[in-house]
């Protein structure tokens, strides 16, 4: 029995010493009773110095004084998970670490000391950073990973001639991307022209873009230039453009061939060296397809083509938007709003935003005029935010566990159930999905999901075997 209890503990020693992470334990006087290779790796102090010692004079972080991890978790009889500090090695280095604690107790169950794990994160804080911090390019402002590729393309994208084609729905960005793509071009000195096609008349649209010679028509009192001439050594701007009139097309094709225009009423042509930036809410190869917009002028724009993803695509990016406009508001307004209450940041999160960067700016300054606390709260938001989420003013709103339990839930399902290609698309570790998969209890979802689809399968397989009999009888 000797043998066995003393193979036991070696065992023990020998896997408490394997753990990558530190571990460490204290008694109820708070003397630390035992220290692993890690907890001697990661604080700089050898176990046979640390054993004895109270765990502050060994183990000195930000929380140590006021807010212990194994005080709290004593105090409150739960464990504390992940949480991030900074601690002072014994070469005075300051290294971030993640902190884990939880109550000691013998085999009756009696309270006898904590017990605390911890990793350092000095490796993966720049990394992190990298990732996790929001990034503003120009106006715009994002930590998703679409976002962060464009940024990180447009600056070569400018530096060339060549056209540029943004795509993305209404309300995502698009003027405002035309304009980085400008102020980082060498036409920077020169001027910006937006033209929004679709909301030009067909039969202005050719005098707005080529302009017009005096005599040209009845109203034609003297000559007008067009959007073209005035965007001479800078940019054109043509959003919307497969909303240009098809007779039309072959003349913007044209000058974007040559950089030659004729002016309504005009018998020589006219030259513009503008970049040309352009940009639809709509698929312009589609639109091809469909006869709308002509091949050739699909190719010519197709050169280099921006995709922005929808506000929806992007939820990470909802906090740090609206934490940038609420601060925009009050600078502009000299009125202080501290933020967002939990519930009210609930309902931004989990509301669909179909008016994608430009109803959530339109819903963050309404919610601004109406605020006079210091936080923005569900009553301040608009009528269209709350009903789309089925939250009554005095129910209680979803929580934001629920929101990211019903966010990972959905991404597994469209990635199959794939780990990795899910935690890729929303921004985590697999480690870490694997926890929140556990944590929330989604496996059972799978579960679920994969026992309705082999009950599917076996009843068609059983119709099909009594319609194969019902054949074979007739």
């Amino acid at each position: 029995m000797s043998q066995s209890r003393s193979f036991m503990e070696q065992s023990c020693h020998a896997i408490f010493d394997s753990i990558e992470e530190g571990v460490f334990t204290v008694d109820l006087n708070w003397r630390i009773t035992s220290f692993n290779r890690a907890a001697e790796k990661i604080t700089g102090v050898p176990k046979m110095e640390a054993l004895g010692r109270p765990c502050l004079e060994v183990f000195s972080t930000d929380i140590c004084q006021n807010n212990c991890a194994i005080r709290k978790a004593l105090k409150e009889n739960r464990p504390v998970f992940n949480l991030p500090v900074y601690m002072n090695r014994s070469d005075s280095q300051r290294i971030p670490i993640a902190v884990n604690a939880t109550i000691l107790r013998d085999d009756t169950g009696r309270m006898i000391g904590g017990v605390e794990t911890f990793r350092d994160l000095s490796h993966l804080s720049e990394l992190q950073r990298s990732f996790q911090a929001p990034r503003v390019f120009e106006k715009m402002v994002s930590k998703n990973n679409r976002m962060l590729e464009i940024f990180s393309t447009l600056k070569r994208v400018a530096d060339s001639d060549c056209i540029v084609l943004i795509e993305g729905a209404t309300g995502t960005g698009k003027e405002l991307l035309a304009r980085a793509v400008h102020k980082h071009s060498p036409q920077k000195n020169g001027p910006f022209v937006p033209v929004n096609c679709g909301a030009l008349p067909d039969t202005l649209v050719e005098s707005e873009l080529f302009g017009y010679k005096a005599g040209a028509f009845t109203d034609a009192k003297m000559d007008k230039p067009g959007r073209f001439a005035r965007a001479q050594n800078g940019t054109i701007f043509l959003d919307e453009i497969g909303d240009i009139p098809h007779s039309l097309q072959v003349r913007l094709l044209r000058v974007l061939e040559d950089g030659s225009y004729e002016p309504l009423g005009s018998v020589r042509p006219a030259k513009t060296n503008a970049r040309v930036v352009v940009a639809s809410h709509r698929k312009l190869d589609r639109l091809v397809g469909e006869g709308k917009f002509r091949e050739d002028l699909f190719f010519r724009v197709n050169v280099i083509k921006l995709t922005l993803p929808t506000l929806s695509e992007r939820k990470e990016d909802i906090p740090i938007l609206a934490k940038h406009f609420i601060e925009r508001f009050g600078r502009k307004k000299k009125k202080r709003i501290l933020g967002f209450t939990q519930e009210a940041m609930a309902a931004l999160v989990r509301y669909d935003w179909p008016g994608n960067v430009r109803e959530l700016e339109n819903a963050i300054e309404h919610a601004f005029v109406l605020c006079q606390d210091e936080k923005v709260g569900l009553l301040h938001l608009p009528d269209t935010v709350l009903a789309d989420i089925h939250v009554a003013i005095g129910n209680a709103p979803e929580t934001l566990k629920e929101i990211e339990k019903q966010a990972i839930l959905r991404a597994l399902q469209r990635n199959n159930w794939k780990k990795l290609v899910t935690a890729r698309e929303l921004g985590i570790n697999k480690n870490t999905l694997r926890r929140k998969i556990v944590r929330y209890g989604l496996a059972a979802q799978k579960q679920g999901r994969s026992h309705d689809k082999t009950s599917r399968e076996n009843a068609k397989q059983e119709a099909n075997r009594s319609g194969a009999a019902g054949r074979i009888s007739v």
